[in-house]
């Protein structure tokens, strides 16, 4: 669980991110599936567009990546979404105590 530090460090981060990922109306399949497990493991932030119905079907479709891929949804504005899971491997991102 992330504090208020990161979250806001993170969202500092991924301001200049352009969406590496885009979810349309077909929603998750499993090959966006694994396009955000690699990306996520490689980059450890990863901003998405998710251009699904409305606000709850968004919510929906972030609260199932989030799980999914043990990842967490740092800010979701209109389309886009910011995820973040830690590499424990080779982390590339240093956090804010």
């Amino acid at each position: 669980m992330l504090n208020q530090a990161q979250i806001k460090f993170l969202r500092k981060q991924g301001h200049v991110l352009k969406p590496y990922i885009w979810i349309g109306q077909n929603g998750i399949t499993k090959n966006i599936l694994a396009e955000i497990e690699q990306a996520l493991s490689v980059h450890e932030l990863v901003k998405m567009s998710v251009k699904v119905g409305g606000r709850e079907e968004k919510q929906t479709v972030v609260d199932q990546v989030s799980e999914q891929m043990n990842a967490e949804c740092i800010q979701l504005v209109g389309n886009i979404a910011l995820f973040f899971r830690k590499n424990p491997r080779k982390s590339k991102i240093e956090l804010p105590v």
